[in-house]
């Protein structure tokens, strides 16, 4: 398996696409999960325009089992932010699969 791209190496690739400094590129990034941060804490999502977005949502408290042990136990209601990503970049990566064919009897 592939390594995944560090900051570093991200940092520099979009300063070398965009024709900016690596200092600007990262402060650039910066501010984007800065404001990702803040907008998701005030209005619950922040959307990436053609990537996904951030959602911040409410689970309900609920009952569980504690798998080591079998016993039930309460899980409390939280907060949780999720990240729903974009049709069209999901089906850029992996291609939604062809219908099949209705089969003649």
């Amino acid at each position: 398996m592939a390594e995944r791209m560090t900051q570093a190496q991200l940092v520099s690739a979009l300063a070398d696409t965009n024709g900016m400094t690596k200092a600007q590129t990262k402060a650039f990034l910066t501010s984007i999960s800065e404001l990702a941060v803040k907008e998701t804490k005030k209005n619950g999502e922040f959307v990436v325009p053609g990537i996904g977005k951030l959602v911040r949502r409410e689970t309900k408290a609920r009952m569980g089992r504690n798998p080591a042990t079998g016993a039930a136990i309460k899980i409390p209601a939280k907060k949780v932010v999720k990240f729903r990503v974009a049709k069209a970049l999901k089906d850029a990566i992996v291609p939604p699969k062809a219908p099949k064919a209705a089969k003649k009897a």
